[in-house]
């Protein structure tokens, strides 16, 4: 559905149009595109950039003032919002092999986080993950990567999904829906400022 402030074509218009031609605004300039159908919307890509993504957008709330106003800067000289920088700085750094910082500039120089243990299960759909942490903890959270093959490299094009370590362990995390399947599993926990520890060993799990 178009929702259109004033007549369409005129001022405001966002939304898209018989599954055609789609509306839209980026820093206060409306624009009109073709629409766009991924043809493979679950590539490794997609998924590991959409992924991380999820995780910024839920943790922005969460940050703390100080870590907040490190953004407002750097945005400000971009023309977007604090929460557009803090999303698109941490994004183009994940695509280069980065991890990303709750504060602006990310320095990467806490302790890194010791190499964590983890349990995978399978059943029915769904393989279910168990992320005990070791010492020290990460202080932010894990990426999960999955394979179908074995001896995994953790990067961002496998990665399933970032996470929030839980105050106490274990970190519960379910994979679902999945086929039936053999699957392959590592985390690496990383730090508030994007220092990442040494990813767990690989742990595989069947599902029926």
């Amino acid at each position: 559905m178009v929702k259109v402030n004033a007549p369409l074509m005129s001022l405001d218009a966002s939304g898209t149009v018989a599954d055609s031609i789609t509306f839209s605004k980026w820093k206060g300039r409306a624009y009109v595109r073709s629409r766009v159908i991924p043809a493979n919307p679950k590539t490794g890509k997609q998924t590991g950039m959409r992924s991380m993504i999820a995780f910024l957008s839920q943790q922005w709330q969460s940050l703390a003032d100080t870590d907040k106003s490190s953004w407002v800067t750097i945005a400000k000289q971009k023309n977007v919002s604090p929460f557009n920088q803090y999303t698109g700085t941490n994004a183009f750094n994940w695509r280069n092999g980065l991890y990303p910082s709750k504060a602006y500039p990310a320095d990467r120089n806490s302790t890194a986080p010791a190499t964590p243990t983890i349990v995978a299960t399978g059943s029915q759909r769904q393989v279910t993950l168990q992320i005990t942490a070791g010492t020290p903890a990460p202080t932010w959270g894990y990426s999960i990567h999955r394979a179908q093959t074995s001896s995994i490299t953790p990067n961002w094009t496998n990665c399933v999904a970032v996470i929030p370590k839980n105050v106490t362990d274990p970190t519960v995390w379910i994979d679902t829906p999945l086929d039936a399947g053999t699957y392959y599993y590592k985390a690496v926990p990383f730090n508030q400022d994007g220092k990442t520890g040494t990813a767990s060993s690989e742990q595989t799990a069947t599902v029926t």
